[in-house]
């Protein structure tokens, strides 16, 4: 059975929370701050962490900071800031998903059944597949080729490397400002209008209806996340 961990210091809402998850045969653990969320992820070890940034005791960047230190498990974001730096920044430290407040439980639970099922799914690192396929185009990271049907595409550098980050990290969501500054430099994290390009290249070489992408998803104003 799947062990979430809601942390929300708004006692209402976690109650809510609770009870909705329970409701769908998840074990549910509730903290209303930092420190008692970092404690439960060590003694219970949760297939999925769902926290509130406006902590009482810390803000939430700091307890994804701090899991990211010794756990994997998924956290999916619930908050009132709704402002693009503050996904960013979220993303940027290792949450995999961000919802603003208030939410449709609907949603929540759709992106909990997908966190959770790309968990299961994703191999360790050190067993990561070289050969990466949809039903439209393969990776293969080994020899840095990319086909579609049966001819190879030609990518140039910086195509590539958008594509093998993305690729490699798939459902996951990667924040505009990480991509460009793998793949430009720390100068470059504010050159949205980079990606916007690059991205626009890739999805007319890769997508069958670049218009509406499968694969390479726009998350608008957050990043962009690969789909098999």
């Amino acid at each position: 059975m799947t062990r979430v961990l809601v942390v929300e210091d708004d006692a209402q809402l976690a109650r809510a929370l609770v009870i909705n998850l329970q409701a769908r045969k998840y074990t549910v653990d509730a903290a209303p701050d930092g420190a008692t969320a970092l404690r439960l992820v060590a003694a219970e070890q949760p297939d999925l962490i769902l926290l509130d940034l406006g902590l009482p005791d810390m803000d939430g960047i700091e307890v994804i900071k701090a899991l990211r230190g010794w756990s994997r498990a998924p956290v999916l974001v619930l908050s009132a800031r709704s402002g693009s730096e503050d996904k960013i920044r979220a993303l940027d430290v290792g949450a995999d998903d961000y919802m603003t407040k208030p939410f449709s439980m609907d949603e929540l639970l759709a992106r909990l059944r997908a966190a959770t099922r790309r968990t299961i799914e994703s191999p360790p690192p050190t067993q990561t597949a070289m050969v990466v396929g949809t039903d439209e185009f393969t990776v293969d990271l080994l020899a840095k080729r990319v086909r579609r049907g049966d001819r190879d595409i030609r990518l140039t550098p910086t195509e590539w490397h958008l594509l093998e980050i993305l690729v490699t990290h798939p459902g996951v969501l990667v924040s505009q400002r990480r991509l460009l500054t793998e793949v430009w430099g720390p100068s470059y994290r504010g050159k949205t209008n980079y990606l916007r390009v690059y991205m626009a290249q890739l999805r007319r070489k890769l997508e069958a209806d670049p218009a509406h992408p499968r694969h390479l998803v726009t998350e608008p104003g957050m990043g962009y996340r690969f789909e098999a």
